[in-house]
Formats: C-alpha cells, structure tokens, sequence
C-alpha cells in the first residue's frame, strides 16, 4: 500500500518536472514573452514536495506521528498554492507589497504550526487543516480566473478554472470522508481507500492545472511571436522605404551640390569646343584655298585631339558624381578623387578668387564608392567656396589635406572664412538644418554623414584657431 501511494506521488513530479523542463526551454529561448517566476516556482517548489512526501510514505510507520519530511513537504505545498494564487492574482493586476507581506507572514505561522500539530495532533486534524486552507485558496484562484477571463477569454484558463474547481471538490470531499470514517488512523493500512482515491485525485488535478498553465503560456508566445512577425514585416517595409528615400535624397543632393557650378562648368568646357570650332574653321580655310602646309595639319590635329581631351576628362569628372553610384567598393587612391573633384570646382574657385593649398600625403589605396565619396568632397568644397565668396576677408583660401592614419585615411577640407555659429554647430549633421547657408536645404552635410557612415567612418566639424571651419571625414582601411 504504501509503495504504492509512493508511486503515485513520484509518477506526478515526473509528469510535472517534464513540464517545468518544457517550459524552461521557452523561457530562455524567449526574448519578447517568458512565463511568469510565480507560476515556475510554484511548479518547482511543487515537485520538490511530491518527491519528498513520496520518500516519506515509503519510510513512514505510525500516520499519527509521521517524521519531521511531512512537515517539509505540506510547508512546501503550501508555499507551491501561495505562488500559484499569486501568479493568478498578478494575471489582474500587479501584486502589492502588503499582499506579499501577508502571505510571507502566513508561510512563517504555518510551519511551526504545522509542525506543532505532527507532534501533538491526529492524522485527521492535519488532514482536515491541509484541505481548509487548500480550499480557502483554491476559492480565491477560481474568483482571479473569472475575473481575467471576463477581460481576456482564454480557453487555457478556463482548463486551469475547471481544475482548480475540481481539486476544490476533492479537497471537501476528503473532509466528508474523514468524518464519515470515524476511525482513528494510526498506520497507512487504516487510511480509507476513498480518502487515498480523493487525495490522489486532488494531486492529479493539480497537475492538470499546472499543464493548462504551460499551455496558457504557449498560447501567448504563439500570439506574441506572431505580432513579432507582423512589425518585423513592417520594419522590413519601412527600411525599404527609407533605402528608397535615402536613395532619392542621394540623386536630389547630386543635382543640388553640382547646381551652383553648373555656369562655370559650361564656361569650361565651352573653352575647349570653342577651340575646337575655331580650329576647325581654319582647317577648312586652308584646305579651300590649298595652302595648308604638313606642318600646320598636324599642329592642328595636335590641338583639336589636346582640346578633345580637356573636354572628355571634365566629363569625365563629372559622370561618376551623376551615376546612380551602385558599384560597389573598390580600391582608390584617395589624392587623385580629390584632384578630379577639384578640376569640376576649378572655374567656380578661380572666378572667386580663393586661393587652393593642397597637402595630398596619403599613400594607401582605400576601399570605397567613389562616385559617393566625390559627391561628399563636392559638398565640403562647395560648402567652403560658398562661405568664403560671403567672407569679406582680402585672401580667400581653400585648403584640402590628406593623411594616412592609424587604421583608416582622414581628409581635411578647411577655409579661412567666417566660419559656423556655436548654435548651428550642434545640429549641423541633422536633417534640413541647413546650417550656416540660409539657401541650402540641409541635406548635403547629412548625406555627407550619412556616406561616411555606411563606408564605417565618421566625420565631425572643427573651428580653427585662427578662424574659419574644418571638415574631418575618416575612412577605415577595413569595412564591414
């Protein structure tokens, strides 16, 4: 008999321990949702009591005066009903601090209590204690239940209601079957068959609750992984958007920086074409006239070819800034993008009468797209001559520097103007600040972070000393 009742009692903590185990693989998987430490615990300190109320059935001789381990595994229950009440009072409303102080104060009367009773009392008292406080708090678990559902339907928590209700009737029913016995139980053997059956069944429909629980949080991981899954498509959707307008903002920015030197790129390459026409209304003189001696064709061919190459190599220039900049990064050497740049900006700073100091010392090739890189050099420059043609100052100077330095490049493009105000300096890489430049839209110094970033550096703004600004842009040997 006792083996038997034993059985029983390991055959649940197995079953439960299954499902702590089960629902500790979601817990550390789960980042969004995780079960509640109240429901875990009592499920925990529950199994702990079973295997030890077990191990005690087995050893036990006289019911009426069992060992000190009874004491243990009903204080254990009793804590296993606390946290389980509390898990579902916390599915309501958040527990207060009074509400925890009480139930800590009742856990410390019991166990002297409890413990008092095994010395002094009967078997039937114990059991009759046991199943009024039981149901005390199993009527207060089906009152928090109703009231979540009425609030939340769940099909869960309605199983967790009718078991609880179910253990509810098990624990009356072993106090009608104790008193309908009327016998004094001293050993095992004495104990009722109904009362055993009542008991087990009281254990058994715990376990059901417990396993409606871990189906209730299943439930809500489903549901939150599943809302996880709709906004992670929505950033999805929404990352595109920003690709798609930062793309757009990228091709605006060309059109805007390359604007203000749209006339005196036009003069330039009208000064090569212009050449050309008058060479070649020559040659067609001299030919007309069958005079055009071998010397004169072939310095005529020599400059219509040198004119031709002055032409291309402005175009030249000038394509990679207007592509669509979708290849990818290659090694360049970072002096020559700067000069190729500088060729485009050449009659814009020349008509302004800006001074060029070139310090190109950089000696490594470097990985990047630079159609992007031109248009972030176009903008730093454009942005000095524009602040230099404001300045009142006699020498106007432009200076633009390169350095290797440690892991990376860094490109310095400095003038001697007024420089940028204390107040526009802290947002000066924000979106449509504008900055000092009241007929900018603010786009170009943040599409120039915006670049350097995604090539894994940075750019910061410094003021000179002896006045005027200084853009720092750094880009890393090594990209990710």
């Amino acid at each position: 008999m006792k083996l038997l009742i034993a059985i029983y009692f390991f055959i649940l903590a197995t079953i439960q321990l299954g499902l702590l185990l089960g629902i500790y693989h979601y817990y550390r998987t789960q980042n969004t949702l995780r079960p509640s430490s109240y429901w875990m615990g009592s499920l925990a300190i529950n199994i702990l009591a079973l295997i030890i109320f077990g191990g005690g059935i087995v050893g036990i001789g006289d019911v009426e005066k069992p060992e000190f381990n009874f004491t243990i595994a009903n204080s254990l229950f009793y804590i296993a009903a606390i946290l389980q009440l509390l898990f579902c009072s916390s599915l309501n409303a958040e527990i207060s601090k009074n509400l925890k102080h009480l139930l800590i104060f009742s856990v410390i009367i019991f166990v002297p209590a409890f413990e008092l009773m095994r010395l002094y009392g009967s078997f039937e008292m114990r059991t009759a204690f046991l199943c009024i406080m039981s149901s005390i708090f199993f009527v207060w678990q089906i009152l928090q239940l109703n009231t979540k559902r009425a609030s939340d339907p769940s099909k869960q928590l309605t199983y967790v209601q009718y078991a609880t209700s179910a253990e509810l009737m098990f624990a009356l029913g072993r106090i009608i079957a104790l008193i309908a016995s009327g016998l004094t139980i001293k050993q095992v053997e004495q104990i009722p068959q109904l009362l055993i059956f009542l008991t087990v069944a009281q254990m058994v429909m715990n376990t059901l609750s417990y396993i409606a629980l871990g189906g209730y949080w299943a439930e809500k991981i489903a549901l939150a992984n599943l809302k996880s899954e709709t906004e992670n498509q929505k950033i999805k959707v929404l990352l595109q958007e920003r690709e798609g307008l930062i793309a757009n903002l990228l091709r605006a920015n060309k059109t805007a920086a390359t604007g203000a030197l749209s006339a005196s790129i036009a003069h330039e390459l009208n000064q090569p074409l212009g050449a050309t026409h008058l060479n070649i209304q020559f040659l067609q003189k001299k030919l007309s006239e069958g005079v055009l001696t071998p010397e004169q064709n072939n310095e005529v061919l020599l400059a219509l070819l040198s004119d031709n190459q002055r032409a291309a190599n402005i175009i030249q220039s000038l394509r990679s800034i207007f592509s669509d900049g979708k290849i990818g990064a290659i090694g360049v050497d970072i002096n020559d993008l700067i000069e190729s740049v500088l060729r485009i900006t050449k009659p814009e700073i020349h008509s302004k009468n800006i001074q060029v100091v070139l310090e190109l010392r950089a000696r490594s090739l470097i990985n990047i797209n630079s159609g992007e890189i031109q248009q972030v050099l176009l903008n730093l420059m454009n942005n000095a001559i524009q602040a230099l043609s404001r300045s009142a100052i006699i020498s106007k100077e432009l200076k633009i520097e390169s350095r290797n330095v440690a892991e990376g490049v860094e490109i310095l493009v400095a003038d001697n103007g007024p420089g940028i105000d204390a107040e526009s300096q802290s947002h000066l890489f924000e979106l449509l600040a504008g900055g000092n430049n009241k007929a900018g839209m603010g786009l170009g110094l943040w599409l120039c972070q915006h670049i350097i970033a995604r090539h894994g550096g940075r750019i910061w703004y410094e003021t000179l000393p002896q006045g005027g600004a200084q853009f720092v842009a750094f880009l890393p040997f090594a990209q990710e």
